[in-house]
């Protein structure tokens, strides 16, 4: 296999795939700035190539020379590649066309998301009642302070909500009220939370903001309000994400991690909201048990 790279030669996807040798191994690389020919000569000598980072057109001059001499093409995507997965055939005319529709989901599609959530948020409010219990005792014997933490989120249209969730760290963990992401071995957090962080409980409380309407079960991550702020700085497409309710879990979170960048878990996102489906939904949450057991899953930082 060989990558074809623009202007950054895309590392972290590089050490990824090379830890799965047994499916993918990266043999070359080769830069586009060396010319469309020196690609072509390096690219025919494997059966499959890795385009990264490379201009519209000469991805297009790439892919169509692939295409024809049947390589495996593997594509990191542009956010207008994604969007375009979402698209669908109009043959009334002999002229091919795709429709993108940026709506989020549809009407119909809202109304049984809504009400697969009031069931869902009912049915684990009342089995894991005893749960619920059992570690607001645990939070308020430890330290005596307050057993929830309420933070302003982002969700649907971008309008604010106040998140819920068990306290898992010591009281006043921000003092100067300024967004301090929590990181590995964090001394803010107390024995109890790091015991509910690694099992994902402290999130538990978030079912009342999926009974109330403010998330869903499966939908992007609720980010703060000042992250989104500066992520929509730097990535204005960042705004797309909120077509949907946020979730208590989500594509992002099944198959990023706390440390993929804002621009790939966007990707990500967009990747869900185009592509919707209740099975999607399905395969995402029955995942996310599986994810709780993967500590790898929780490297980086989180907020």
């Amino acid at each position: 296999m060989i990558i074809v790279y623009g202007s950054h030669l895309a590392t972290e996807l590089v050490l990824k795939m090379s830890e799965m040798i047994d499916k993918y191994t990266i043999c070359e690389s080769v830069n586009i700035l060396d010319g469309f020919d020196r690609v072509c000569k390096a690219v025919e000598k494997y059966e499959s190539v890795i385009i990264c980072d490379v201009p519209s057109q000469l991805r297009n001059d790439i892919l169509k020379y692939c295409y024809e001499k049947r390589k495996k093409v593997y594509i990191v995507p542009k956010i207008s590649d994604v969007l375009i997965r979402g698209s669908f055939d109009i043959n009334y005319f002999d002229c091919p066309l795709v429709c993108c529709e940026g709506v989020g989901l549809k009407r119909e599609q809202q109304i049984i998301k809504r009400a697969i959530d009031i069931i869902f948020s009912l049915l684990v409010l009342i089995i894991l009642s005893p749960l619920f219990l059992i570690i607001a005792a645990a939070i308020k014997i430890y330290d005596r302070g307050p057993v929830f933490y309420r933070q302003r989120r982002i969700t649907l249209n971008g309008e604010e909500f106040d998140i819920i969730k068990f306290r898992s760290m010591i009281v006043n963990a921000e003092p100067d009220g300024k967004p301090k992401p929590a990181v590995n071995d964090d001394e803010r957090i107390t024995p109890v939370g790091r015991f509910m962080r690694r099992w994902r409980i402290d999130e538990l409380p978030q079912i009342y903001n999926i009974l109330r309407g403010e998330m869903s079960v499966v939908g992007p991550r609720a980010e703060r309000v000042e992250h989104v702020k500066k992520y929509t700085k730097e990535i204005p497409e960042f705004a797309y994400r909120h077509k949907v309710k946020t979730g208590l879990t989500g594509y992002a979170q099944v198959y990023g991690k706390y440390n993929t960048t804002p621009y790939n878990k966007l990707k990500l996102d967009l990747m869900y909201i185009q592509n919707y489906s209740l099975l999607l939904d399905l395969k995402l949450i029955l995942m996310t048990i599986k994810i709780l057991f993967n500590k790898e899953s929780t490297d980086g930082f989180d907020d």
